[in-house]
């Protein structure tokens, strides 16, 4: 499952002119001020790691050619390579996505986001940011800071979580890297996976409907690794059975997680008091953990025991089911394209005129 991107949105037309590029900078950071608590702080931390992005950018190409360059990486790159070409001419993505240059990293991760929940609704906390609308995370490049906005949120008394970003995305206003930590201790169809999820941003993105956005590209990420893999491997595919494999105990772990949901939101719309609701949320969540043990045989390649282990909340199911929702109509409309991905693409975006509540129903309407 993928997390989160950070999103910064500083793009320039080229052909505006100077005053106007001073004036949209201006009018953008004075947005930014008056929409971010801490603005200042928060700002220099985005913009200093985003120009530290920047200023160790290098095109593929050049790594590919530089004689330095251990075979290893030079391998992962041209696959990169391959998984971006593919994107664009098999899946119809947008090819300004980028992953056409390299950020070598000091660190095993891109970065931090942290995310939080209501304590008595199955509700996101949100943030505003220009471009990007409304979103349920905030990110981070420094572990501190995001344990710093984590304990304010905490403060205010609402369920939070720290996780880390593994995609990145400026939804095609920059042409995004591809990162070493992306591709290290990665198999490539997990890097495929990458590549398509972070490029059907850039190709339909709605500000705001974070639901709708992440399952979007979920199902592309997962869709067009299927069949990125028949075109190299065949319909038998080894590892397209793997992913499936997993793909199936997803499901049944998603159900578990739909039918904790479904106890929580009625415990919450109930007219007993917080008190009370807060010693049952309890309750129901341990039923929920000890549910994930008494089906332990039952899984393979998740983790339960660890599941089990971990001290759930509201965010966490939240969290899981914003990027598991609605998949039922993305493959329906999958099959009205005649599943042509050229063609699913345009049908995707001509929902633009769509609110976002319309949309939710949507995906609600196809419901699995």
């Amino acid at each position: 499952m993928l997390e989160p991107k950070f999103n910064f949105f500083t793009s320039i037309n080229k052909r505006k002119s100077k005053t106007a590029i001073r004036f949209y900078n201006i009018l953008l950071l004075t947005l930014l001020c008056f929409t971010f608590e801490n603005c200042v702080s928060y700002l220099w931390h985005l913009g200093t790691g985003q120009l530290d992005i920047l200023l160790k950018r290098k095109s593929i190409q050049s790594v590919l050619q530089d004689p330095n360059t251990k075979e290893e990486l030079k391998i992962k790159l041209q696959e990169v390579e391959t998984f971006r070409e593919y994107g664009i001419r098999e899946l119809a993505l947008n090819p300004s996505a980028g992953f056409k240059s390299f950020v070598p990293l000091d660190r095993k991760e891109i970065g931090w986001h942290v995310t939080a929940c209501y304590p008595l609704k199955l509700e996101s906390y949100t943030w505003w940011f220009p471009i990007a609308g409304t979103v349920p995370y905030k990110g981070y490049f420094d572990l501190d800071k995001a344990k710093e906005e984590e304990k304010k949120l905490k403060e205010k008394g609402l369920d939070t979580r720290i996780r880390i970003t593994a995609g990145y995305s400026t939804l095609g206003w920059f042409e995004d890297p591809i990162f070493s930590s992306q591709i290290e201790d990665t198999k490539p169809y997990e890097v495929a996976s990458l590549v398509f999820h972070e490029m059907a941003h850039a190709t339909v993105y709605f500000p705001g409907d974070s639901i709708f956005n992440e399952s979007y590209a979920s199902f592309v990420e997962e869709e067009g690794t299927f069949h990125f893999l028949e075109s190299i491997e065949g319909k038998d595919s080894p590892i397209k059975k793997e992913i499936l494999l997993k793909k199936e105990e997803s499901q049944k772990l998603k159900k578990l997680l739909v039918f904790t949901a479904s106890k929580l939101r009625a415990l919450y719309d109930s007219d007993l008091n917080d008190e009370r609701k807060l010693e049952d949320k309890k309750r129901i969540l341990e039923e929920f953990k000890n549910s994930l043990l008494v089906s332990k045989k039952e899984f393979k390649t998740i983790r339960i025991e660890k599941l089990a282990s971990k001290n759930w909340n509201n965010e966490d199911f939240v969290g899981y089911l914003r990027y598991h929702s609605g998949s039922s109509f993305f493959y329906k409309e999958f099959d009205k394209a005649d599943r042509n991905f050229s063609k699913f693409q345009e049908r995707m975006k001509s929902l633009i005129d769509l609110s976002n509540e319309e949309r939710k129903k949507l995906l609600l309407s196809n419901h699995e």
